[in-house]
């Protein structure tokens, strides 16, 4: 056996290799943590919103529900109210704490960042939340009523009363909310990873074609009711997000 074979290091076990994955899932528990402690904070401000004097829900239902001579929508089960109430308080705790969760989600999926790399994803936290508004008041305008006006008059039936559940009409306007948040958060990710280095403005240009079928999957996976004028809803500006995220991923500096 030569000199350079008895001193060359051991192969790593099974051990160092599954402690390696085990350091990996401890990292992600304490981001999820920062992130969940981060929600439930905003979700006591939601809470304030939902049960104080500004009454949340009840704007919700005069929104975007439809107004007859009746209450426009119905509760019908026990807990339905406290559920629904709840739902819209957790909604504004994830609006609140979208920041905390985006930079959570990167300081996992980017180990190591520099201090440079930590003060750009700083200075990105503010236009996360403004883009996260964004896509809020795009869905408050354009995304929910539409879907309202859609589903619950499609029919066109003089026979059939439409009065939705109270949990029912709360889960499908938060959720639509929230989606359109969500994506209108694609450009400023974008232009993180870039900046990171994981992807250039050459290599998402090229894969214009692949995020067409991309982008329509995912609407059609995410949007809550199922129809084709949500999808189309989403899916469009999904499709002009990925191309700003381009745009933005031109202007970032060249690393050292």
């Amino acid at each position: 056996m030569s000199e350079q074979s008895r001193n060359a290091p051991p192969p790593p076990s099974d051990e160092a290799a599954s402690m390696s994955l085990i350091d990996h899932l401890v990292e992600l528990r304490r981001r999820l943590v920062r992130a969940s402690i981060g929600v439930i904070i905003g979700m006591g401000f939601g809470i304030f919103l939902v049960m104080g004097p500004f009454k949340l829900v009840d704007l919700l239902i005069t929104t975007f529900a439809p107004l007859t001579d009746r209450p426009p929508v119905q509760s019908v089960g026990t807990t339905e109210e406290f559920t629904s109430y709840m739902t819209v308080a957790l909604a504004i705790g994830v609006v609140l704490a979208m920041p905390v969760i985006v930079y959570q989600l990167l300081a996992f999926i980017v180990p190591a960042l520099t201090q440079r790399e930590r003060r750009i994803i700083f200075i990105a936290l503010p236009f996360v939340i403004l883009f996260f508004l964004a896509g809020i008041a795009f869905g408050w305008f354009i995304t929910v009523p539409t879907a309202i006006r859609f589903l619950v008059g499609f029919s066109g039936s003089e026979l059939i009363e439409s009065q939705p559940a109270l949990s029912n009409f709360i889960t499908t306007v938060t959720v639509l909310l929230l989606i359109n948040g969500i994506v209108f958060e694609l450009p400023v990710i974008i232009y993180v990873l870039a900046f990171l280095g994981v992807v250039t403005s050459k290599q998402l240009a090229s894969y214009r074609r692949f995020a067409i079928v991309g982008v329509t999957i995912v609407a059609a996976f995410i949007t809550p009711t199922g129809d084709p004028i949500n999808l189309a809803l989403l899916a469009i500006p999904m499709y002009f997000l990925y191309e700003l995220g381009i745009i933005l991923a031109r202007f970032v500096p060249k690393r050292d």
